[in-house]
């Protein structure tokens, strides 16, 4: 495969496989074999843009094709694992949409059968893929922060209320990614509440926060049934703060050269007096590069040269444990939910 291009099926033509579709096309290293989905509506779509590309109602044609050396799949998250691993038992590469599977003994099996088959399994976490994102990650790795003080951010919109997962799942899953991204410690804890206002259905907005070992604290708000969409996040370091807003189409990220200092006298050795830091502002430019195009860029590359991908199924078992103890927390009304205790981990890779 390392010089012929790599052979693509996407299964899943609704809110994301346009996306997913459109950059696989774009890409010089993929060839777009065909597209699954259940809605004729949807694949007729398909093939007014492409043509070329074969469409079907049965995923199982995408399987047995020997021509898709990948499968991308962006169907509800109840279905990401027997798709998965159907894809992978038929010898597939895989590029599944976030979050891997609804829990994380699920996603461990997918683990496993890809380690077995010696096979890419990767998750969509197109935010670790930002150049925001990716910037902010350098930025606290360069030690121009200082030590992490707190992560708190906002995410709500009005919609897309969702059946079959919550608002957490949904929306929380960002930023719990890019926590596990930008950090080189991992929480140890996690508390969150959450309520539903529609009868019968998932949590629409819930406030998450972690614990780590340091002095670290991370707060995330995520709501569906907000009045205006938000998209929101401050670092604050011992050094430097920033704010991330993911909307603004240019300066999406402030780097504010803001805080506070701490005096001790010596006669009142344990008083401390607290004086105020207050510096320049700077937006480092960074990329308009399209983060999902980076992101396909990066799945070919695993595929081709058997590299492990940055957002590879083992960081997405780490997102949907935080995931479920965020919501046995919110069944519990709160009630704290401890985590295995970690390492800090490594500060490794960057994006290709």
């Amino acid at each position: 495969m390392a010089s012929s291009r790599v052979g693509i099926g996407v299964i899943g033509y609704g809110y994301w496989g346009p996306n997913l579709v459109r950059n696989f096309v774009s890409n010089a290293s993929a060839r777009l074999v065909s597209i699954a989905d259940l809605d004729s509506g949807k694949l007729a779509a398909s093939t007014h843009l492409y043509p070329g590309v074969m469409t079907t109602s049965r995923y199982e044609d995408l399987l047995k094709d020997p021509s898709i050396d990948a499968i991308a799949i962006a169907t509800p998250v109840r279905t990401h694992y027997e798709l998965a691993m159907a894809a992978l038992k038929a010898g597939k590469h895989v590029l599944v949409e976030k979050p891997l599977a609804p829990n994380a003994d699920l996603v461990r099996r997918l683990l496993d059968e890809a380690d077995r088959r010696g096979l890419t399994l990767m998750v969509d976490h197109t935010f670790l893929y930002t150049p925001a994102v990716q910037k902010i990650r350098d930025l606290i790795k360069d030690g121009q922060l200082g030590d992490i003080y707190y992560y708190d951010s906002t995410r709500s919109s009005l919609g897309l209320f969702q059946n079959d997962v919550n608002v957490i799942w949904d929306l929380a899953v960002h930023d719990i990614s890019i926590i596990q991204f930008i950090l080189n410690e991992e929480p140890i804890a996690v508390s969150a509440t959450g309520s539903s206002h529609v009868a019968g259905s998932p949590e629409n907005m819930a406030h998450i926060t972690m614990f780590f070992e340091s002095e670290c604290v991370a707060h995330v708000s995520v709501n569906w049934l907000s009045p205006i969409k938000v998209r929101q996040t401050f670092v604050g370091g011992s050094k430097k703060m920033i704010v991330y807003d993911d909307l603004e189409p240019t300066e999406k990220i402030k780097v504010y050269d803001k805080g506070i200092t701490l005096d001790a006298s010596p006669e009142n050795a344990h008083q401390f007096r607290i004086g105020y830091r207050a510096g320049d502002m700077w937006a480092p430019n960074i990329s308009t590069k399209e983060a999902l195009q980076t992101e396909i860029e990066h799945f070919l590359q695993c595929v081709r040269n058997g590299t492990t991908p940055i957002s590879d199924g083992r960081s997405g078992l780490k997102v949907v444990e935080l995931l479920e103890a965020a919501s046995l927390s919110i069944a519990n009304h709160g009630k704290p939910v401890v985590l295995r205790q970690r390492q800090r981990v490594p500060e490794d890779v960057k994006v290709a």
